[in-house]
């Protein structure tokens, strides 16, 4: 009898030894967090390409759900569209649901806890009214530029067609644009040029932007302590943390990127104020000596540049009168968080033609027409590689020793190139020797985004635009 006692014993601290290692293990990683943050992901991405881009909800859920991180979910996933509420819900069968709604040309905000949302009070159809002529080429013809020149119509057949089995490449649009000429574009059935299609990531490069204005203007420089109220401890070491750090995203924080549902990068979205959340990580490294991706550094420079701006409608003013439109973005979409700060690490959405126009603001130095948008030396301190990788701080770079730049350069897209890249295959390809941006949009799940795709696409566009002068060189 007494070793049936002892066994149970045993079996009972077992059993709670156990119970405990799940519980710990539960507190530390939250997988429902991780769910959360799977269902705001599709709620947010029919929302927008629904109701800002006008696309089919049905076919942007299939996509989205084989995307890496995601597809696993699809036999328990469901959503629903609410046309009348301009809203969509999404949820595991029924759990760990998350809704976002649309609100006029402002896109589609989360709904996070038990507060409403802050809907930033701005008339984005009077401030688009109230700019300029844009300072760049207005390429106005509402048809598809088709190119006469055989070689450049190849490279759009090329840059459009599918393998024989997946990952497929679903190419959305190319844009061309040689000396400041729109000479080729194409878009996939149901998508027009002024359709607004997901930037993903390429959206850091806005904020790169805005960061830029603020500073010629004088109200921020990279080079000054990020203005973070959370760090200014005595003692706090992240109160040594420069813009440019997290910028180049180097500050040290605990908030690498790896999609993986349990990342900061990714538990973020389902925070209704995003850098609050983001700002809270601890340091892991000094700043400036470690480099890790990290969506969470750029959206603390989004509240950063809300406070530098004097709060969410001057944001959205900013941005309208110092960069739309200026460059002619009419069709640009920024989106926000449950308190008005902007997304600045991803999820803005414009036409293809509107994602080249902003290439054309840094193949042109941050200049367009007359006027200086950037300040001077801005995109090449942007475009100049950190550490030992192949990015700057808000564009990715071939001006790098880098395995992946070597790379590219050599499939064909120029060493002194640089770019926005997003999630899917979001590319803008700047390349000042060729005096040429390419901007391609889509939707590969593949893990390289389809660069092998870009990179034919590029050196074809080249070949088939350059002189027999340029070739003999």
């Amino acid at each position: 009898m007494s070793g049936v006692l002892v066994n149970l014993r045993r079996f009972s601290v077992g059993l709670l030894v156990f119970a405990g290692l799940l519980v710990a293990g539960w507190l530390t990683y939250r997988p429902d967090r991780a769910l959360r943050a799977a269902t705001t992901a599709v709620a947010e991405m029919i929302c927008a390409k629904t109701f800002v881009s006008g696309l089919d909800p049905q076919t942007t859920f299939a996509e989205t759900m084989e995307r890496p991180g995601l597809r696993r979910l699809r036999a328990v996933m469901r959503y629903r569209v609410e046309p009348e509420m301009r809203a969509v819900d999404a949820s595991l069968l029924g759990l760990h649901a998350s809704r976002a709604s649309y609100h006029d040309g402002l896109g589609c905000v989360s709904l996070q806890g038990q507060k409403p949302p802050y809907v930033p009070h701005s008339d984005i159809n009077a401030l688009r009214a109230a700019g300029l002529a844009p300072a760049l080429p207005d390429f106005a013809d509402v048809n598809p530029v088709e190119p006469a020149n055989p070689a450049l119509k190849a490279a759009l057949d090329h840059a459009f067609e599918e393998p024989a089995g997946p990952p497929l490449r679903r190419t959305k649009a190319v844009v061309v644009i040689k000396d400041g000429r729109l000479i080729a574009e194409r878009y996939a059935p149901g998508i027009s040029v002024e359709t607004p299609l997901m930037g993903f990531s390429m959206t850091k490069t806005v904020t790169n932007a805005l960061l830029g204005i603020l500073t010629r203007q004088g109200k921020l420089s990279p080079s000054i302590p990020a203005p973070v109220a959370e760090w200014q401890g005595s003692s706090d070491g992240r109160r040594e943390i420069t813009i440019e750090q997290l910028m180049r995203m180097t500050s040290g924080l605990a908030l690498d990127e790896t999609n993986s549902g349990f990342d900061a990068s990714s538990q973020m979205a389902i925070h209704r104020d995003m850098a609050a959340f983001a700002v809270h990580a601890p340091l892991i490294s000094p700043p400036g000596q470690r480099w890790a991706y990290s969506s969470a550094s750029t959206q603390i420079l989004a509240r950063i540049i809300r406070d530098a701006a004097g709060g969410p409608e001057q944001t959205i003013e900013l941005a309208w009168r110092e960069l739309f439109n200026p460059l002619g973005m009419r069709s640009a979409t920024l989106q926000y968080d449950g308190t008005g700060t902007m997304q600045g690490h991803a999820n803005m959405l414009a036409s293809a033609r509107d994602w080249a126009r902003l290439g054309l603001l840094y193949l042109g130095d941050g200049v367009v027409g007359d006027r200086r948008i950037l300040p001077d030396g801005w995109v090449a301190m942007s475009a100049t590689a950190t550490l030992d990788t192949d990015y700057g701080a808000g564009l990715w770079t071939n001006r790098s020793p880098h395995v992946h730049a070597q790379g590219r350069a050599r499939a064909g897209i120029p060493a002194d190139a640089f770019f926005a890249f997003g999630l899917l295959g979001q590319r803008i390809v700047m390349m000042p020797s060729q005096h040429m941006v390419v901007v391609r949009l889509g939707d590969s799940i593949d893990a390289d985004g389809d660069i092998k795709g870009v990179a034919r696409l590029v050196r074809e566009v080249i070949a088939a635009t350059e002189t027999p002068a340029t070739a003999a060189k």
